[in-house]
């Protein structure tokens, strides 16, 4: 047994000494604290489901620990991931968001911005709106607008269930009709500002605008006669 020690003993010295040096240096190395941007993701969405409310798609991270591990670590090698499987409609509070980061041994957290986050899941709806156009001038002098329509003349919204009870209509961007003459078809961008829904298929529509010559009354016999009425009468001698 004691020959089993003293065998090599001088290199079995040489590698106790670089162990506890590489321990010392290990316990030894300076700590510091770093500060990362680090990137929300929300995975696995329930089917018929959507996110109704804003939720940091970046989270900032401190991280500390030894120099030589954190001088290894990217932000593009770090994230956090939360899965929503089997989330119902309505708020979910996702805390304790550190666990979920991907961090290397040896390191820690030292703060979370946000620590947490509120997830608001709502039913995808649809529905089914009018179209209200948007015009903006006049005709040249002496034209009117006739009659205006939209085809198709009404679209699908879809979105999340409480903001879609909210939409009535959908507006085209503005047709300027100073000068015209003539009446004219064009195809124009709809307009909708919704935070949390969007349309579905169609996002234009043809606006098909009419310009008529504006009419004037016709000069009557009784008018005639009243013209003549007024005429001056010659002096007599």
């Amino acid at each position: 047994m004691f020959k089993l020690f003293t065998e090599n003993w001088t290199l079995k010295l040489i590698s106790l000494v670089f162990a506890l040096l590489l321990w010392m240096f290990i316990m030894g190395e300076r700590r510091l604290e770093v500060g990362f941007r680090v990137p929300l993701e929300l995975q696995n969405i329930p089917q018929g489901l959507m996110i109704a409310n804003e939720v940091p798609s970046l989270v900032d991270v401190r991280i500390s620990g030894p120099r030589t591990l954190l001088m290894k670590v990217s932000p593009s090698d770090i994230s956090i991931v939360v899965d929503l499987s089997d989330l119902k409609p309505g708020l979910t509070t996702f805390k304790r968001l550190e666990e979920r980061l991907n961090l290397p041994s040896g390191l820690r957290v030292t703060r979370l911005s946000p620590s947490f986050i509120d997830l608001k899941l709502e039913r995808v709806k649809e529905k089914l709106v009018p179209i209200k156009i948007a015009l903006n001038g006049d005709p040249l002098a002496g034209f009117q607008v006739g009659s205006v329509r939209a085809v198709p003349d009404r679209v699908i919204v879809a979105g999340a269930e409480t903001e879609l009870k909210s939409v009535n209509e959908v507006t085209t961007e503005e047709i300027d009709l100073t000068g015209v003459n003539q009446g004219f078809s064009v195809i124009v961008p709809l307009i909708h500002r919704g935070t949390y829904t969007y349309f579905k298929d169609d996002k234009t529509t043809e606006v098909q605008v009419e310009i008529q010559p504006v009419e004037t009354l016709p000069t009557g016999p009784a008018d005639a006669a009243g013209q003549g009425a007024q005429q001056p009468q010659g002096k007599t001698q």
